[in-house]
């Protein structure tokens, strides 16, 4: 069982092109720490085994949605309702900690000091500083942590649809 792994999530197989491109980053990047790959079934099967060389493991998740059609809408953004879907990697309970990276990001140094820091580090988001940008963070896997994110998402939902700014 290795400790940490570097995580990431593709829906569909535009994005599993940036999930491709995000693994070879991290291993040119010189990364001691394996790469862990979360898909849907909305990735083709070729995509997916494109994936498996590239990933160290990939584990198939069910796409999990906001279905708040009218925030999404006034962000303009309706795509980003499947965002919640990233809450599964609390569930990848194989490693002690882990570092979500969103599969558009592009590692361009060793970033592995990133393993250092608490649960949950993550930079704010732009527009809104009390709120923490979802596409990098630190995380510690726990089927506890992900039941307490999911009776959120439910109970008291995101108020703009995405995983970002769940009214926790």
């Amino acid at each position: 069982m290795a400790a940490q792994a570097w995580v990431t999530l593709t829906t569909n197989d535009t994005y599993a092109m940036g999930a491709l491109v995000l693994a070879k980053s991290l291993r040119r990047s010189g990364t001691t720490k394996p790469l862990h790959i979360l898909v849907t079934p909305g990735v083709s099967e070729g995509m997916r085994l494109n994936l498996a060389g590239a990933y160290d493991s990939l584990t198939i998740v069910d796409v999990l949605d906001s279905k708040d059609e009218a925030n999404l809408a006034l962000i303009q953004r309706p795509e980003l309702g499947v965002t919640f879907t990233k809450l599964h990697c609390w569930l990848l309970n194989q490693y002690q900690k882990c570092v979500f990276l969103d599969a558009d990001c592009l590692v361009l140094q060793n970033a592995d000091e990133l393993f250092n820091y608490p649960e949950l580090s993550a930079a704010p988001d732009v527009g809104w500083p009390d709120i923490f940008n979802s596409g990098v963070f630190v995380f510690v896997p726990s089927k506890d942590t992900f039941d307490k994110l999911i009776d959120c998402a439910l109970t008291q939902g995101s108020f703009d649809g995405k995983n970002e700014y769940l009214k926790t």
